[in-house]
């Protein structure tokens, strides 16, 4: 990490605030071109300054005195500096000066940042978008521990390289939850939330300059996949003889015929069943992620699960449609069933909105903004992220084209 420093003391008059003949003495205290003036309680005829040398001009004990008194300063400010940078501190004018005036010198580290953040970051951030944070901080705080040998740095010891190295850890770190190291998608996703960390340190002074200044990075396009319409057949109908595989299955299919994400689904409540102006009940909620509304007609698979679970000792326990079971073991649970499905595909709850969005509705002729209404998008280019047209869609609809042609 760069801790040059340049730094320099410098006494002038203020002839503006000249009484009795008499002007102050202030001294300008400067690192890395930064500068700072404060008052040292000498004052002067303007006509025996030196304005070059900064010092009083003559040989009388008044004149004597004060020069000894500034060359006294400029020594203990000079040593103020010194300890400040032996030990590593942020030095800016202004914690030269608060150090001599025995001020508290506010230094920041990355605790700091990441308290000041997490406290006041639920005003405009989700719970469940913080939690990634917090995953950020400790992969920060073993990036910090491996590198440096400490718990913690100043925000000034930040650069461009720790930038760069804190990148490098990330792709190779292999987390002792799962055995594939992170890609570059999760990689962009870190990057990006210490950069608004930092950015946040910038605004409150706490940091002169963002070291992301020169950082870019890209994220990868991803071809989102899904259950093809035989998988997600094969999947509804297998027969299971575990309770625990059965209610994941019907919560991964519904799923499947709804567009709703995990954490929606299994907040879903009576009351979020509502029926419709045309006679059907839709699904009305809010998604948990974007708090954008979603509505959706309820097609009959997804009604006839509903049905199975309402009455369902747990779903009534929590005033839940369906019983709460945690993501993690909904995802391990879906490996089981994949396997004795017979499906290769690595298969996710998320997959499931995704077959949603391709399988059920695009690939049968739904349009696209009606899709992306019913997955509570705000934008059409993200419903075009999920969704894919599969060739039997698109066979489907070159055979329509060809009768056209033909009755030409």
């Amino acid at each position: 990490m760069n801790t040059s420093q340049s730094f320099g003391i410098h006494f002038t008059i203020r002839s503006d605030k000249e009484k009795d003949g008499k002007s102050p003495i202030y001294a300008c205290i400067t690192v890395n071109r930064k500068k700072c003036f404060f008052a040292v309680k000498q004052n002067t005829d303007s006509k025996s300054w030196d304005m070059r040398k900064g010092a009083c001009k003559g040989s009388k004990d008044e004149i004597l005195a004060i020069n000894g008194y500034l060359e006294n300063l400029r020594r203990a400010l000079g040593n103020i500096y010194q300890q400040m940078l032996l030990k590593g501190l942020y030095i800016t004018p202004e914690a030269v000066r608060d150090a001599y005036f025995n001020k508290d010198v506010d230094v920041y580290k990355l605790s700091d940042l990441f308290k000041y953040h997490n406290e006041t970051a639920l005003a405009t951030i989700k719970p469940i978008t913080l939690k990634h944070y917090f995953v950020t901080q400790r992969y920060l705080i073993k990036f910090v521990r491996k590198q440096f040998k400490k718990d913690d740095l100043y925000l000034h010891e930040l650069s461009f390289k720790f930038i760069k190295d804190f990148e490098n850890f990330l792709y190779n770190h292999k987390p002792a939850d799962h055995q594939k190291p992170i890609k570059t998608n999760g990689v962009v996703k870190h990057m990006v939330r210490i950069n608004k960390m930092i950015g946040l340190a910038v605004k409150l002074e706490w940091l002169d300059k963002n070291p992301f200044a020169r950082y870019s990075i890209k994220a990868q396009k991803v071809s989102r996949d899904c259950l093809s319409q035989s998988e997600l057949i094969n999947i509804e109908n297998k027969v299971f003889t575990v309770e625990r595989i059965n209610l994941v299955r019907d919560l991964f299919v519904f799923s499947c015929y709804t567009g709703l994400a995990y954490v929606d689904l299994i907040n879903l409540s009576p009351v979020n069943l509502v029926k419709g102006d045309d006679g059907e009940i839709w699904i009305k909620t809010n998604r948990q992620k974007t708090d954008t509304p979603v509505s959706t007609p309820i097609l009959p698979k997804a009604l006839a699960i509903i049905a199975k679970y309402k009455n369902h000792e747990r779903s009534l326990a929590n005033d839940r449609v369906f019983p709460v079971i945690s993501n993690q073991k909904v995802n391990s649970y879906l490996k089981e069933i994949a396997d004795l499905c017979g499906v290769t595909k690595t298969i996710s709850f998320h997959l499931a909105r995704h077959t949603f969005a391709t399988t059920v509705t695009l690939s049968n002729g739904v349009p696209i903004e009606t899709v992306s209404k019913m997955l509570g998008h705000t934008k059409i280019a993200t419903t075009q992220i999920y969704a894919k047209v599969l060739e039997n869609k698109i066979s489907s609809d070159m055979q329509i084209l060809k009768m056209k042609l033909a009755a030409i």
